[in-house]
């Protein structure tokens, strides 16, 4: 039979390139941040990497198996998810992470929508935010050389220096895939054999870095710029996660104005912020917007020229064909918003009065003989020289707060206290208030910033705990094992909740130090 005028339905013009060949070759591209990142970190990076690949591609097969669906693991797209996850996450990140996260880029973001090429999200992307969001205090832990400390980019934000080298080559505190010449290598490639669309990648660092110079507040400082387009996941986003071609717009002006949104979305989230790990959220957030720029963005057929390819875009076209129930839920959000935001300004300096009385409280608990307290102006000047970094590199991500000395009734000194916070708590920020009498003997503590899982974490506030601490007087605490405390420095950690027993230890033993260091004698 002559199949010659058979009726077949488009696209009739095919690349020589599977998805699976494609895909290779962006595993291959990655294989040098992946390299980099294994040599720098150790071993445990290595975990991390292997558990979030093999969990990707175990997670699909399960479900093509399971839903009867073809074998599309063997696309390789599921190692490409779980590389680009593992890249995007700290060298100690804890072992569930990389497998909750891989887990979740694949049955939720891809296989739920019908698979590849139909996630209206970056999986791997999704998956982080949703780490990020669920697991905040793993996610944002960064160690170097077994110690902890703020990335770059957090450093360069409280106007400090940073060393753009080690930034470029990946050997800066931050994720295993940080080696911004490893993901350039990978990515240039890419863009060269016409894997990916360079209108996205340069149209993000080029808008990204317009940005910073015109609002950063250092022009257009090239070591300034540098050290900016270096950190934060720039160059990955701009290379490996907006370029993904089921979440990025069809047209080559779409695809300049998605990459033009993620960099001054970048640009906004890192300087007015607060956060410099935001990158994330700027892509997935401009992959929402891409059906609507492929709806109004449509690219002429080809060999048919004529003026006016891109259909015009007014208000009423607009609301046409965007669903009822998003403009109103985007109505709700609005006045929610404005209504929280006229809420909190009404209520704003009750609500400080209340943390000022309960810390007030915290501190009478702890130096109960006191009735003012008084910061010294050499105490307090030692104190805003932290600029509120992390204190030392002893205690994990600890800082201080502020620091008082109690007068009694008389005018005598009858004891300090330290307000001290740990960054290290399972569910976020564990603070208290150290007590010390006038001899530096640990009073105790109390808490004024708790909020950690309900019968587990909370359990460092029950009196078997945080008892431990009082009346010792020693340079610094251990936690051991519960039921394991042999000395006066040694406290007993609660059972199931060693995190928060050490981010409540690493905090007791910041505000020894600062006392040892700033108050003791008096000062």
């Amino acid at each position: 039979m002559n199949t010659a005028l058979n009726l077949s339905s488009g696209p009739h013009v095919r690349d020589k390139w599977s998805t699976a060949f494609i895909m290779k070759l962006v595993t291959l591209s990655l294989l040098p941040a992946t390299i980099v990142g294994v040599c720098v970190h150790g071993f445990h990076a290595l975990l991390v990497v292997l558990l979030s690949v093999a969990t990707a591609v175990l997670s699909e097969f399960a479900f093509d198996k399971l839903c009867h669906k073809p074998d599309t693991w063997k696309d390789f797209s599921a190692v490409v998810t779980g590389l680009m996850l593992a890249l995007c996450l700290s060298p100690s990140a804890p072992l569930h992470l990389p497998i909750i996260g891989a887990m979740f880029a694949i049955l939720i973001v891809k296989c739920c929508f019908g698979g590849l090429g139909k996630n209206f999200l970056n999986p791997a992307l999704a998956a982080r935010c949703f780490l990020l969001i669920s697991f905040g205090s793993s996610m944002t832990q960064y160690a170097m050389d077994g110690v902890t400390g703020a990335t770059p980019v957090a450093e360069l934000l409280q106007g400090k220096a940073v060393n753009v080298t080690k930034m470029f080559l990946g050997t800066a505190p931050g994720v295993i895939g940080g080696s911004v010449l490893a993901l350039l290598i990978g990515g240039l490639a890419l863009w060269a054999l016409e894997i990916i669309h360079g209108e996205i990648c340069f149209s993000v660092i080029i808008s990204f870095t317009l940005f910073i110079g015109i609002f950063g507040g250092q022009g257009f400082d090239p070591y300034y710029l540098a050290a900016h387009l270096c950190g934060g996941g720039v160059v990955m986003a701009a290379f490996y996660m907006a370029t993904d071609y089921t979440t990025s717009p069809v047209s080559k002006f779409g695809q300049m104005i998605y990459g033009v949104t993620i960099g001054v979305l970048g640009g906004i989230f890192r300087l007015f912020s607060g956060s410099a790990d935001s990158f994330s959220y700027c892509v997935i957030s401009a992959n929402l917007l891409t059906p609507l720029i492929d709806m109004y963005i449509v690219p002429g057929p080809k060999a048919f020229k004529r003026k006016g390819h891109y259909q015009r875009v007014t208000a009423k076209t607009l609301f046409q064909h965007i669903p009822r129930p998003v403009i109103v839920l985007t109505a709700i959000t609005l006045i929610a918003g404005i209504a929280l935001s006229g809420v909190y300004s009404m209520t704003k300096d009750t609500i400080e009065a209340a943390h000022s009385l309960a810390n007030a409280a915290s501190f009478r608990a702890v130096v109960p003989d006191a009735e003012t307290f008084e910061a010294s102006d050499a105490v307090a000047q030692a104190v805003a020289d932290l600029q509120g970094q992390v204190y030392g590199t002893s205690f994990g991500r600890a800082y201080i707060n502020e620091a008082y000395t109690g007068y009694d009734a008389d005018g005598n000194v009858a004891g300090y206290v330290v307000r001290a916070t740990s960054s290290d708590g399972f569910d976020g920020d564990v603070s208290m208030a150290v007590g010390f009498d006038p001899d530096g003997v640990v009073n105790g503590i109390d808490f004024t910033e708790l909020n950690e899982t309900p019968g587990m974490g909370m359990r460092v506030a029950d009196p078997e705990f945080k008892d431990q601490f009082n009346g010792k007087a020693v340079t610094q605490f251990t936690l051991g094992k519960s039921g394991t405390s042999t000395s006066d420095d040694m406290i007993d950690s609660v059972s199931g909740a060693s995190t928060t027993s050490g981010a409540v230890v690493n905090a007791v033993n910041a505000a020894i130090d600062f006392f040892n260091n700033t108050m003791k004698g008096g000062a």
